[in-house]
């Protein structure tokens, strides 16, 4: 079996039983180490890999006490995704209601939050503890939509026998990761799931396009929080001698004066009023505005740092922390980022783009990306980064952390090098 869609060869009930057939025989063969008959999805066979590792029962459920009625509030509360709760129930809700199914969506911690839709598949659903403030990660209850999208961090499909607990082979689900616009931070994400016989094809192209619409929902909220920002930091720019910028909470430029504005500033994981060192900038000063930040930019320049620390051991990201005379900075990493330094990390004698065009795509042509990634990572981290060949600049000592387990390294990522890496 390919890596498409499985639902493109799916046509009738009849197709669908052949289908689960199939899809558990190769998974009866995968579990006993047997001749596997067709390789399942390559997103299955590495969440298959994964799973194998975490104790969890290839035959029943493993139930954890879900969030108690105050825990499950306070998470909802506390979620961005209660924002665009209105236009997943409005874009994906009767869809999921008039099939048979129901819409779940969850935190980045793969926590139910919210749970609708068809009365008799809650019920069924209640039966394998598929409820509000439920566990829905891998490590808990194996391969599934929910959880395999929070790994791989793109929409996944999971049908019939995919699902790696028998109990589950009734269900199919399809679920989109939700992102946050102003950082790219995974937010949780949207599923819908149901009966393996209400099965549809386009089931997962619609998932993934009202995840999209969710995420525009926020981008628009985003950009009206950086114009009413920018209109509040107007007059106190215009009253700073020197070079300012004018920030929202995630760094994004709302004003600038004295300087070119940057589209965005790279700040520390928790900022805090008072002195601080900036990339590109040196050190700086921050200070609260309503809705964000103001940073007066020193002329002094920055020292060259001397220890960097690469993080790629979590599951939920990667950061990189940077040290020297200036003092210490940590700063989250996107997942394109997180892959290239750990290239970088695992080949000190250095790469050219290329090459980690290769090891990122398969395809040493694609060197235009990399060249630009690169010149971003290299904006964002001054004296980290030298180029001819990319590599991790002379003199910084470098530290890099991986998880325990080779299979759990940077787990979204398709990159080959990547995945050759994981294999060990």
């Amino acid at each position: 079996m390919n890596d498409s869609p499985i639902g493109s060869a799916i046509r009738s009930a009849q197709d669908i039983r052949a289908t689960a057939h199939r899809l558990a025989s190769v998974r009866e063969a995968a579990l006993s180490g047997g001749a596997v008959p067709d390789a399942p999805r390559a997103v299955i066979g590495d969440s298959w890999r994964r799973v194998l590792g975490s104790g969890v029962d290839p035959d029943h459920d493993r139930r954890e006490r879900p969030l108690s009625v105050g825990e499950l509030e306070q998470r909802r509360q506390n979620s961005r995704l209660a924002a665009v709760l209105p236009v997943l129930n409005d874009a994906l809700l009767p869809a999921a209601d008039a099939a048979q199914q129901i819409m779940v969506v969850t935190d980045a911690e793969g926590l139910v939050l919210w749970r609708e839709g068809c009365a008799p598949i809650r019920r069924m659903a209640d039966r394998h503890g598929f409820d509000k403030g439920a566990a829905w990660t891998e490590d808990v209850v194996g391969t599934n939509a929910i959880g395999t999208a929070l790994v791989a961090r793109r929409p996944i499909l999971v049908h019939s026998a995919e699902h790696f607990v028998r109990s589950h082979h009734q269900w199919t689900c399809a679920a989109a990761p939700l992102h946050d616009p102003r950082d790219g931070r995974l937010l949780g994400t949207v599923d819908v799931s149901g009966p393996a016989h209400t099965f549809h094809p386009t089931t997962l192209s619609l998932v993934s396009a009202v995840a999209g619409l969710a995420e525009g929902e926020l981008r628009s909220r985003h950009h009206a929080a950086v114009e009413r920002l920018r209109s509040s930091a107007a007059p106190v720019l215009a009253r700073i001698g020197g070079p300012a910028l004018a920030v929202d909470p995630h760094g994004w430029t709302a004003g600038a004066v004295g300087m070119p504005p940057p589209d965005r500033v790279a700040l520390p994981k928790s900022p805090q009023a008072g002195p601080l060192w900036l990339p590109r900038y040196g050190r700086c000063t921050l200070e609260p505005l309503p809705g964000g930040w103001l940073i007066r930019v020193g002329k002094e320049q920055a020292p060259e740092p001397s220890r960097v620390l690469l993080d790629v051991s979590g599951r939920d990201g990667a950061a990189i922390t940077v040290s020297g005379p200036a003092g210490t900075w940590t700063h989250a990493l996107s997942p394109r980022h997180a892959e290239l330094l750990f290239l970088l990390a695992a080949h000190p004698e250095g790469r050219s783009a290329a090459e980690l065009a290769q090891d990122l795509f398969g395809d040493g042509g694609r060197t235009v990306t990399v060249r630009a990634e690169l010149s971003r990572l290299r904006r964002h981290l001054p004296g980290v980064l030298a180029h001819r060949p990319y590599r991790f600049a002379d003199g910084v000592e470098l530290e890099l952390r991986t998880p325990p387990l080779s299979v759990h390294l940077l787990p979204h990522s398709s990159a080959p090098a990547v995945a050759a890496a994981r294999r060990g």
